[in-house]
């Protein structure tokens, strides 16, 4: 039994060393890589916004709400071209909504509703619509993952912070990320 207790104690040392450095990997292709609106050189390329859950009701949740209205800033500012609004279920048409009534034409606007995970918007970007550089919008805790999967599907990205106040359940959305960045990295080196 001692020796049993040792073993695992020790597979679950390693475990978590394990996922400690995985973490340390992605999340270095975020130094250096986010910016803000300012800082982005003019048209830098395709304006990514990763989905978020929308309510019952049809109303963007203050995430989605966050990286749209940022996103729709940066179009203004003639920062991105296009913005690709990618998720599931109707997140990108609640984007759609909300971006267009902000004053972004429909034009400029392309819909990803097979955007069902980070991995997927980031590699149908590259795949399905042809994105080589881009602009990614999503709040601080998602940037690490996001830009360590868009630049490993070859799309040249940076990345703007859309954190505009606290989201509830927001040290939760930290935890599930650190272990989602161990799935990210699973996806690109073994998918």
């Amino acid at each position: 039994m001692k020796r049993f207790l040792i073993i695992s104690s020790l597979l679950g040392l390693i475990v978590v060393i394990v996922i400690c450095i995985i973490n340390l990997r992605v999340a270095s292709y975020s130094n250096d890589r986010i910016k803000t609106i300012d800082g982005l050189s003019p048209d830098s390329g395709v304006g990514i916004v990763f989905g978020a859950r929308v309510g019952e009701d049809g109303v963007a949740s203050n995430t989605l709400h966050d990286r749209t209205i940022v996103a729709v800033e940066a179009y203004k500012a003639n920062k991105v071209n296009k913005l690709l609004l990618s998720g599931g279920n109707d997140e990108p048409e609640v984007m759609k909504k909300l971006a267009v009534e902000l004053g972004v034409p429909g034009s400029a606007i392309i819909i990803d509703a097979l955007g069902l995970r980070t991995y997927d918007s980031c590699f149908r970007a590259k795949n399905v619509f042809g994105v080589e550089r881009a602009v990614l919008f999503t709040q601080d805790y998602h940037q690490a993952r996001s830009l360590y999967l868009c630049r490993n599907m070859g799309i040249d990205s940076v990345g703007v912070d859309t954190k505009r106040r606290d989201y509830l359940g927001e040290r939760w959305l930290w935890v599930r990320e650190y272990f989602s960045r161990v799935g990210a990295w699973w996806d690109v080196n073994f998918r």
